[in-house]
């Protein structure tokens, strides 16, 4: 199929030779077209360019049943990328949050078996056909609000079955669904309770079955560590990661959520492709962190949320360093994956300018997903996976309507499947 896009308000997003990501200031210069248009082929990005240039004569010679759209007064951008989600899960946790509202912290649930590991027995009680059918629910939901990929961690299992039982369902999702699906196996998110008084026991059980299960059966493509106060520590982190690096998974670390832990030096150390929370990050981890090639990866829902600190973005840009915006989408700590309403914390708690937003959940996200030489940017040769807006006065229009439904068409590989006549 062959698609031309034409009267485009603004084509956001466009670049002529690909970059991996973008930093510091360059991430406040956003590349665009006004009164564009743009022509996909066999689900890949062909050509752009202004109005005034367009020959659309030679297109309909050139490409058979070419089909046309207008987005008169409309944006067009790359679809989103979310590159840390933990969708896949059983139930809900709404009482949790009501505790939450009563008074207590998130430490304080997990301290008494809720958290992560409410949601695991949950898991484990749920047949994996029932899983999976929750999660495509959820996979559903946030393509039609923009995200045209996404990165699913496992870590709801807390034991081999369980775990492979996640990993096989995000599979299925990878076979089922249009958006572009990574996987991420999470055994060390937290420590069940048989094995709270010998953590290292339960590293073992990580590093001796849970991986070498995981990479035999090519379930996962990195491997991450909850390491945090309360979770994983540093020594036992760098002992999972070494074992995934054996068994050919890419490193990834949840770190400095909840205090200075020590998980983003760790990840820098083992080259981790992202560094993801990081609400506790001061002049050493920023240090660490610039020219490492690491992506600090910020997840202002879950601060928004629990009510917790916000990432230090502002002084990172400033910096020089890359910064990715992404949802966490997970029942405990962010229920949603509404990548637009990320954008508007971006903006409005962690002062970052629309443009910066954009870069933070396209191709800087993109990258710390291992996809930045297909998604992320308008470039040619590049997936096509698109995002139009309804009629708006422009891109800073998005984040600033932090409730509104702006998104009129999603575009994944070349194919609609999102428009707002059949939403």
């Amino acid at each position: 199929m062959s698609l031309l896009i034409t009267y485009i308000k603004s084509l956001l997003g466009t670049e002529y030779e690909p970059v991996p990501f973008v930093s510091g200031k360059e991430m406040g210069r956003l590349s665009s077209f006004e009164n564009a248009w743009l022509l996909l082929h066999e689900g890949k990005i062909e050509d752009f360019g202004t109005m005034k240039e367009l020959d659309r004569k030679a297109f309909h010679g050139q490409f058979f049943q070419l089909k046309e759209i207008a987005a008169n007064g409309k944006l067009v951008m790359p679809a989103f990328c979310d590159s840390h989600t933990h969708l896949v899960y059983a139930g809900s946790r709404e009482v949790e949050y009501m505790d939450r509202i009563r008074g207590l912290s998130y430490e304080e649930i997990a301290k008494r078996g809720g958290g992560i590991l409410n949601s695991a027995a949950l898991l484990q009680a749920t047949p994996e056909d029932e899983l999976y059918e929750q999660s495509l629910s959820r996979v559903r939901e946030i393509m039609r609000q923009g995200t045209g990929a996404v990165e699913i961690k496992s870590g709801y299992g807390l034991t081999t079955e369980a775990e492979l039982k996640m990993l096989r369902v995000i599979r299925k999702l990878k076979e089922t669904s249009p958006l572009d699906i990574k996987a991420t196996f999470l055994g060390a998110h937290s420590i069940p309770l048989a094995y709270r008084e010998d953590p290292d026991s339960y590293v073992d059980l990580v590093v001796g079955e849970m991986i070498p299960a995981v990479a035999g059966d090519g379930l996962a493509d990195f491997i991450d560590v909850f390491c945090e106060r309360g979770f994983f520590t540093v020594p036992q982190t760098e002992r999972i990661l070494e074992a995934g690096i054996a068994n050919g998974l890419h490193p990834k670390i949840h770190a400095n959520e909840l205090d200075f832990s020590g998980g983003i030096q760790t990840g820098v150390k083992y080259r981790a492709l992202s560094v993801d929370h990081l609400e506790y990050t001061g002049d050493e981890e920023i240090q660490c962190l610039l020219g490492s090639g690491t992506m600090p990866t910020l997840l202002p829902g879950a601060s928004f949320f629990l009510g917790l600190k916000y990432a230090p973005a502002r002084e990172m840009i400033k910096a020089g360093l890359p910064v990715a915006l992404a949802s966490d989408f997970n029942p405990g700590s962010s229920p949603s994956g509404d990548m637009k309403f990320i954008m508007s914390l971006g903006c409005i708690k962690l002062r970052m300018l629309p443009e910066e937003v954009l870069h933070a959940v396209t191709i800087n996200t993109a990258y710390a997903m291992g996809l930045q030489e297909t998604h992320g940017t308008i470039c040619r040769g590049k997936k096509a996976n698109l995002i139009i807006t309804k009629e708006i006065p422009g891109l800073a229009y998005l984040p600033y309507a932090y409730g509104s439904d702006l998104i009129d068409t999603v575009i994944l590989g070349g194919e609609i499947v999102r428009h707002s006549l059949s939403a």
